[in-house]
């Protein structure tokens, strides 16, 4: 299937994906790869799919919602690998561009030393890179990637494209337990996004069956700590775990809402105090959820912080849309 969906997404609200590539074809081969294991793990582009091809399929797939008034908000190139590895992944934006709805490329970013990757990512609206690491070693252990591949010319091609990409930029950095979450690692990738200056960064942990079974989520704490540290380099910083439902509306109760803030961003103990206010409620309602293990209690920089558990990774309980589709998020 070329196609799938429209599925919700947080990043991107309703997303049509299109896998414009074939399965598990990707420059990299990370650990934490939530549809597993790089069958051909290559850093040359090709051509797959003719652009004429995947714009048919596209404009099929938006016959029922258009006919529902329930047309996607993005159409995003995510399949299941590396979408920039498609020689005709500029083409097809272009061709993509005349049905009037926003395009989205989300990228590994490890091709962006080619002027001719960041040429085609340019006509996209949105354009998510990946930023696990900017040491060599570390980043060499987390996405294994292609021989060829210097971390040094991708984080320079990235610069470079962000020098001269007019659309919205967003990065991710996915957080392993004991692989890439030291201090000197967070460190590293907050000076350089302070330098890249994406619209929003976002941090992200496995929640779901990686490719390697040692790919664990790191510390809830740790996860603050990197909140805090890429805060202090980008303005705007969310996390991206993985919690379903609505993580931006207000329910009306204020433990539902404490839930759905801390599964986008830590909040201080000042901030939490100011919403029971608002709402005439007591700390009875935070500490109620600390006793259940659904918030914790973090330090960071002399302040304390409430953080939303993760979420653990169980055969039990309902699965995303995506995850069903057998996609990433989009």
């Amino acid at each position: 299937m070329i196609t799938f969906g429209p599925v919700p997404s947080r990043r991107l609200g309703r997303s049509l994906g299109v896998n414009n590539i074939p399965p598990k074809l990707c420059s990299y081969s990370c650990v934490y790869c939530q549809v597993g294991r790089t069958l051909n793990v290559r850093a040359q582009r090709g051509t797959f799919y003719e652009a004429k091809e995947i714009l048919e399929a596209v404009k099929r797939s938006l016959e029922k919602p258009e006919r529902n008034g329930e047309p996607p908000d993005y159409i995003s190139l995510v399949p299941d690998g590396e979408p920039t590895l498609d020689r005709n992944l500029g083409r097809t934006i272009e061709l993509l561009k005349p049905l009037g709805i926003k395009i989205a490329v989300i990228s590994n970013g490890s091709l962006m030393t080619d002027r001719a990757v960041r040429k085609a990512l340019g006509l996209a609206d949105w354009v998510s890179l990946k930023v696990d690491s900017t040491h060599e070693r570390t980043w060499r252990r987390t996405d294994r990637p292609h021989r060829s591949l210097e971390l040094r010319d991708i984080l320079n091609g990235m610069l470079a494209f962000r020098e001269v990409f007019s659309g919205e930029l967003a990065t991710e950095t996915m957080l392993v337990k004991d692989i890439n979450d030291g201090e000197d690692d967070i460190a590293g990738v907050a000076e350089f996004l302070g330098r890249l200056q994406p619209d929003k960064a976002y941090l992200s942990i496995p929640t779901r069956p990686p490719a390697e079974k040692r790919a664990e989520p790191p510390e809830e704490d740790v996860l603050n700590r990197a909140y805090q540290q890429l805060s202090e380099k980008v303005d705007h910083v969310e996390y991206l775990i993985g919690y379903e439902g609505n993580a931006f509306s207000s329910s009306g109760n204020v433990q539902e809402d404490l839930l759905s803030i801390t599964a986008v961003h830590p909040m201080r103990e000042d901030a939490v105090q100011a919403l029971l206010d608002r709402v005439a409620a007591d700390d009875s309602a935070v500490r109620g959820l600390v006793d259940r293990g659904l918030l914790l209690e973090a330090e960071y920089g002399g302040r304390r912080f409430y953080v939303r558990r993760f979420p653990r990774r169980s055969a039990d309980g309902p699965t995303p849309p995506a995850e069903r589709a057998g996609r990433p998020e989009t």
